[in-house]
């Protein structure tokens, strides 16, 4: 029997006594950060070790944007109801080295390179792959080197290794990914072939499309590898890896394209966090051994 479990990284609606907390915490929203919504790292005790830029969209802080829906990277803490993972941990130490608080604002992936072009956030973190189509709307610092995998019910009982195994099947992958191009390229290869294209099933938020899965709605989702291991070990018993991980790629920070201050500030102070051992740190505190880059990685594609 397929076990199907909480949303837990998803926000939700407020109800009975929870109605009137909402309502101070909507009067005391412009003296509070945040009643939800936003997540701060605690500000920096120490002086700042690389200056802030000054085009900050509110000074002492950094904007962040994030689809907190793609753990363990980033998601909503279900305890403290505030944005957590390796990209929150990462960009708050970012933030701390310029002597700035992070604020994580949950946004869609689908358009969240169009949202940081709009000045909407000052960088944005969420598990982007660094490619050609990206970089012409914006600047990226690459931070995480991740591959895309398959994950399929317990026991694998189609034996689906590749995507190449795909035709005819239901798949979910979450929308403006690179693996819902993926996707597209086998189905018309596919097709191709003289075999039915991949049914994919095309959601905003990546918890939903793993809920596809845990439902037998789905016979497979398609995601980044780190995705895939979050949930294996989250859910032991309910799913398994499908095939190897392919297509390794590079992740960055991405950066308004044309701002040069904030590109500057935000590659000095993550080569700070390298050089401390923070980055590594927060590398083995989320068992993302294998998705750590080398310092020549550090250096290519942020342009």
């Amino acid at each position: 029997m397929i076990r199907t479990f909480p949303k837990g990284k998803e926000r939700t609606r407020i109800s009975g006594r929870g109605l009137w907390y909402g309502g101070v915490c909507a009067l005391l929203l412009l003296l509070l950060a945040g009643c939800g919504g936003s997540t701060s790292a605690p500000p920096s005790t120490t002086k700042a070790a690389v200056s802030p830029p000054s085009d900050l969209i509110t000074p002492g802080s950094l904007i962040v944007g994030s689809d907190t829906t793609y753990a363990p990277q980033e998601y909503i803490d279900v305890t403290s109801n505030h944005a957590a993972g390796f990209d929150v941990d990462l960009i708050s130490a970012i933030a701390q080295k310029m002597g700035l608080t992070a604020q994580v604002q949950t946004t869609g992936f689908d358009t969240i390179i169009n949202s940081l072009a709009s000045k909407r956030f000052d960088v944005v973190i969420s598990a982007i792959t660094i490619t050609p189509d990206r970089q012409a709307k914006a600047a990226f610092i690459p931070y995480f080197n991740a591959g895309e995998s398959l994950l399929v019910p317990k026991g694998n009982p189609k034996g689906l290794k590749t995507v190449a195994d795909l035709c005819g099947l239901q798949v979910g992958v979450q929308t403006g990914t690179v693996e819902q191009t993926d996707l597209k390229t086998a189905s018309t290869a596919c097709q191709k072939a003289g075999k039915k294209a991949i049914a994919t099933t095309v959601l905003q938020k990546q918890t939903d499309v793993i809920q596809l899965l845990a439902t037998g709605r789905v016979d497979a989702t398609y995601q980044d590898s780190p995705v895939t291991d979050y949930y294996l070990k989250q859910h032991q018993g309910q799913f398994d890896v499908g095939g190897s991980v392919v297509n390794a790629a590079l992740e960055g920070i991405a950066v308004r394209k044309g701002d040069a201050a904030m590109l500057k500030a935000v590659k000095a102070a993550f080569a700070a966090v390298v050089k401390d051992g923070t980055y590594h740190k927060l590398i083995e505190k989320w068992g993302l051994t294998s998705e750590e880059i080398s310092s020549s990685q550090m250096n290519s594609a942020s342009s």
